[in-house]
């Protein structure tokens, strides 16, 4: 059976970084012989199938048509005539159209092996154009690949200005979207997966509400890079420094400020009230791409409350017990350290302040740990229910922060 590794483990192997999952295009035969073999057939839309030992991904080598708009509208041809070079030929960037094999020859038809040493994400062909959902894709590939030194290459960057012009990317699902953006935010340089969206206008349509925050002007001795824009920028790769792979951090990082794009002009450079101002705009964006609870409710949280956890040592004790009970920390009290990596990648995600200490995080953690140290059982046993039971046991929680914040008390 004439098989090849392609795609992601064959550029990964290239580029010297270690390999994910392993793929594998299989070319000259039919469904009825790969089941014939012992593979069980896995795919939906095209022919793909499970390896019976190794459970690895095989796929028919392919071609496909495009039929309709959007990323689905593909006509799919798996006829045992279609060539490697024909399979390679459909696929994105050049960097994943090489295959290996198994002598470990390499087939490369367009020159993808030498796009990865000149560091450029290049698209195969004029076909790119037909998947909207490529232009996502070549802003999460720069996410990952941007510290390596990669570059959208120029043609490729003005086929994405045409797509977008198209309208096209409007087809898209929000699930798919979705699935893209969290990848990019989970990767190594979420930055770099934001700009490459707004280079070619993709960012207007993908996320209107942070495209929005470019050109608003922040208060320079605060923000030394003055734009908002920027300043998201920078929190995402710091979010991505603080918590790698962690999207769930990263969402929140990225909309933190979305409140500065609402601020009146003549108020302009102060931004009084963005934090709340910052929730509208947000849920909008979260009910549209169908974001998920959990990065939802982070991204809640550290809007409302970043500039709270910033000026934590100005609160009083029973603000501070209201702001943990705000963000359900005493039932959820992994948010808390969640909120406290966002507000530190905001405060350090700032031109000339990345290496800056934070001890408001490490506070906010302290503070909720005497606050959790009340047990409701200790109330409990005084016989109060309901509202004067909640009341009673918020002031002992109040009480206990006090008593952390006393001086010395950190180093009981």
């Amino acid at each position: 059976m004439e098989t090849y590794l392609v795609g992601g483990a064959v550029r990964d192997r290239l580029l010297g970084l270690p390999e994910g999952d392993r793929d594998w295009v299989v070319v000259g035969q039919t469904p009825e012989a790969m089941l014939a073999r012992g593979f069980r057939a896995v795919g939906r839309d095209f022919p793909v199938f499970l390896h019976p030992q190794s459970n690895e991904e095989y796929a028919l080598a392919r071609t496909e048509r495009k039929s309709g708009r959007g990323h689905r509208g593909f006509v799919v041809d798996a006829d045992p005539s279609v060539t490697l070079e024909e399979d390679l030929g459909r696929r994105d960037f050049t960097i994943n159209a090489i295959a290996q094999a198994p002598d470990g020859r390499l087939v490369d038809p367009f020159g993808g092996s030498r796009d990865l040493e000149q560091r450029v994400l290049r698209h195969v062909g004029p076909a790119f154009a037909e998947d909207p959902l490529r232009v996502l894709r070549a802003a999460r590939f720069m996410a990952r690949f941007a510290p390596l030194g990669f570059r959208v290459a120029d043609e490729t960057m003005a086929l994405m200005r045409t797509m977008v012009a198209s309208g096209e990317l409007s087809e898209l699902v929000p699930e798919r979207v979705w699935q893209e953006l969290s990848r990019g935010l989970a990767s190594a340089a979420p930055s770099a997966f934001v700009r490459t969206l707004r280079d070619c206008g993709a960012l207007a349509a993908i996320l209107p509400e942070v495209d929005a925050l470019y050109g608003v002007p922040q208060r320079a001795e605060f923000h030394p890079e003055v734009d908002t824009g920027v300043h998201v920028e920078m929190v995402c790769d710091m979010a991505a420094r603080l918590a790698p792979g962690d999207a769930v951090v990263g969402f929140a990082a990225l909309v933190h400020d979305l409140g500065k794009a609402r601020t009146p002009a003549h108020v302009l450079p102060k931004h009084i009230g963005h934090e709340h101002a910052g929730l509208k705009p947000l849920a909008e964006l979260c009910d549209r791409l169908k974001v998920p609870q959990a990065h939802r409710r982070l991204a809640e949280m550290a809007c409302r409350e970043h500039l709270n956890v910033h000026r934590l040592d100005e609160l009083r004790n029973d603000t501070v017990h209201d702001l943990l009970a705000r963000c359900d920390a005493f039932r959820q009290p992994a948010r808390i350290a969640q909120l406290a990596l966002v507000c530190e990648a905001d405060k350090r995600g700032r031109k000339g302040h990345q290496d800056d200490a934070y001890p408001q995080g490490a506070e906010l953690l302290r503070l909720l740990a005497a606050a959790q140290s009340v047990r409701g059982a200790d109330v409990a046993r005084e016989g109060l229910e309901g509202p004067k039971f909640a009341e009673v046991l918020r002031k002992a929680r109040v009480a206990a922060i006090g008593r952390a914040r006393e001086p010395g008390a950190g180093s009981r």
